[in-house]
């Protein structure tokens, strides 16, 4: 009876909190992957430039993707079609833009299976983006872009919008990412002041001028370019043209030969 009943009292073993987390993080480190981010942009895209006029929007991009400080990728396109009444284009890391671009692609592949006519306007694209470049930089994990929306709401209204990776947004007149929100920005405004009922023609031009200047000033920018425009419910879509410069290649092209001879 005496052995039944015992004083000795069990007492708990103390464990070490530290060495369990650290083993729980390692043990998991083993089986799966450890979360990676974008700590910065890899290969990026400079400036998109875009104007709405009385009669549809104007957007524009050159074709460089700049590894670092090298013209690594000459043909690269930053601006998409989404549907018939938007376009898109992208500033900053081109992975996450076509990360971007694929999201988009999915969501007008659901429209269509629907079948129900509706569709997202340009409105409705740019709230969504809004909402995503949000929701990524919340979870510390953003999108580096800044998305240029340019297109048409429901009424038929043209519309361009912007909204940056921390999901900042507005819709303007006249908008402009990079490099081309200190350059290209102020010569639009000033045309738009000029001629407030700008046409797309008008626009297209005053749009060389400014893809122009940011070749000259800007060292991420290449003289091949792409322009698109909307216009009476129509999307033209990759319209690719070559600057026209004024004595600037004749100068460049005899040094050059005389330096490899």
């Amino acid at each position: 009876m005496a052995g039944m009943y015992s004083t000795h009292m069990h007492t708990p073993r103390l464990v070490d909190m530290k060495e369990r987390v650290a083993d729980f993080w390692k043990d998991e480190a083993t089986v799966s992957n450890p979360r990676k981010h974008t700590l910065q942009p890899i290969v990026t895209g400079t400036s998109v430039l875009g104007i709405k006029c009385v009669d549809g929007v104007v957007i524009a991009a050159d074709t460089l993707g700049s590894y670092g400080s090298l013209a690594r990728f000459r043909d690269i396109s930053r601006l998409m079609k989404v549907n018939a009444s938007t376009i898109v284009g992208g500033f900053g890391d081109y992975a996450d833009f076509q990360f971007i671009m694929k999201l988009l692609k999915q969501q007008t592949i659901d429209d269509e299976v629907i079948g129900d006519g509706v569709y997202r306007d340009a409105a409705s694209i740019h709230n969504w983006l809004r909402c995503v470049m949000y929701n990524r930089r919340s979870r510390m994990n953003p999108l580096w872009n800044t998305v240029v929306v340019a297109g048409r709401d429901y009424s038929g209204k043209p519309y361009l919008g912007y909204v940056d990776k921390i999901g900042v947004s507005f819709e303007g007149n006249s908008v402009a990412t990079g490099f081309g929100s200190y350059i290209a920005q102020p010569m639009m405004r000033k045309a738009m002041e000029e001629n407030p009922n700008m046409t797309v023609q008008q626009a297209k031009e005053v749009m060389a001028r400014c893809l122009k200047v940011l070749f000259y000033r800007d060292c991420r920018s290449l003289i091949d370019s792409k322009l698109e425009w909307l216009q009476k419910r129509r999307i033209v879509f990759r319209n690719r043209f070559l600057l026209k410069q004024t004595g600037l290649l004749e100068q460049i092209l005899p040094v050059m030969s005389n330096l490899i001879n």
